[in-house]
């Protein structure tokens, strides 16, 4: 039906194509709406994804935390003795712990200090999924050795590139000397602009302040076949029996990262302010694209008089100024998604941030465009209504 529409009504291409200064100051304003929308939209979820790819490569089936953990710039610790009551329970095959801090790295170029997040592992079982770590988890046994994460910040120095042309890097964390032996990728985030994994004895260390039985994330690893929803809500009940007793929170490696963009998401302004943008793109759209049809049907309206005149209603009329909608919209998409491309490379490059194109943005940037042209066009309809056949006589 839609199809036989378009052969019947070749009038809104021709239209539009008519005037053709008209209509590419309408296909570059579309373009930059669209664009300040993909803009935002890839700007929210790369700073989303990059917050919470820690948390997903944590090597467990269930997570303990302190429940007043909201993000990792500020994580809270908790006993490792509750860890350790977890291995009582059916289905728990195993238990490891991770510390987590903020420490200062400093360039040996610059003598600058710049927060680095600091995640200490067992060196035998590191808890982490990292490719790297798997096979370079050795060099972490002797102390004050470290594996450097080399998608981080350019601030912290040549790390990559000095650590393969020499084997080593030396610098100070936290005023202790450290040698990096080994690189590792995961990228900057709102925690922090980069990370260092370190063994637990290499964690106490560098933060002679910490407590060797506060850690900050429990890794449970369940027995094959273990029901996963079974064995959480038997930990939540049996590890917080006592309210005088300091809780710990259970949940999924998945759960545990959604508690972390949730509180970028809703616990600050980054969400509403990204949010605004996308509205603001999207009313910018809506006000070129009426002006521009709102012009069309101003200059034709003799014509449309005619039209209606010889029959033609209403209904059909706005079925016109709804394909020119349609048209604006598909031609301002389409450079603006391509656009979007290297914007996502440049920003990629300048900040590190895991910025790529998603097919369920390209689709809901490409659903808001049309309705963004279509709430244009039925609002220029109430100019057409007004083409009455008397005044061209």
């Amino acid at each position: 039906m839609v199809l036989q529409l378009f052969r019947k009504t070749p009038l809104a291409w021709r239209q539009l194509m008519k005037e053709k200064t008209r209509l590419a100051i309408a296909v570059a304003g579309i373009t930059f709406a669209d664009m300040l929308i993909f803009i935002q939209m890839g700007f929210e979820s790369a700073l989303f994804d990059a917050a919470i790819q820690p948390h997903r490569n944590l090597r467990a089936d269930l997570v303990l935390t302190n429940p007043q953990f909201q993000t990792l710039f500020s994580v809270k610790s908790f006993s490792r003795e509750r860890l350790y009551q977890a291995l009582s329970y059916d289905g728990v095959e195993s238990v490891n712990s991770v510390y987590i801090a903020t420490g200062q790295w400093r360039n040996p170029a610059t003598r600058m200090d710049r927060a680095i997040l600091v995640w200490g592992v067992d060196p035998v079982e590191p808890g982490l999924t990292f490719p790297e770590l798997s096979t370079k988890k050795d060099f972490l046994k002797p102390l004050n050795q470290v594996l450097y994460d080399e998608a981080g910040r350019p601030e912290y120095g040549e790390v990559g590139k000095i650590f393969r042309e020499t084997g080593s890097f030396a610098t100070e964390l936290n005023s202790k000397a450290v040698n990096v032996k080994g690189l590792f990728s995961n990228g900057a985030s709102f925690a922090a602009d980069g990370n260092v994994i370190a063994s637990h004895s290499t964690f106490l260390q560098i933060f002679t302040e910490r407590k060797a039985d506060q850690i900050e994330v429990g890794l449970i690893t369940l027995k094959p076949g273990a029901d996963i929803e079974q064995v959480k809500a038997q930990l939540k009940a049996g590890l917080n029996p006592d309210p005088n007793q300091i809780a710990v929170d259970v949940d999924t490696p998945e759960g545990f990262a959604q508690r972390e963009r949730n509180y970028w998401a809703t616990g600050t302004g980054i969400g509403f302010i990204f949010g605004l943008g996308v509205g603001v793109g999207f009313i910018v759209g809506i006000v070129i694209v009426y002006q521009i049809l709102y012009s069309d049907v101003s200059d034709h309206l003799p014509e449309y008089a005619t039209l209606k005149a010889m029959g033609y209603t209403d209904g059909y009329l706005l079925g016109v100024l709804l394909q020119e909608a349609i048209f604006l919209a598909v031609l301002g998409y389409l450079p603006a998604f391509f656009l979007s491309f290297g914007l996502y490379q440049l920003t990629y490059t300048a900040t590190m941030l895991p910025i790529f194109m998603k097919v369920d943005r390209a689709i809901n940037v490409f659903i808001l465009t049309v309705i963004m042209c279509s709430v244009s066009g039925a609002i220029a309809m109430r100019k057409l209504r007004a083409a009455d056949p008397a005044d061209i006589f």
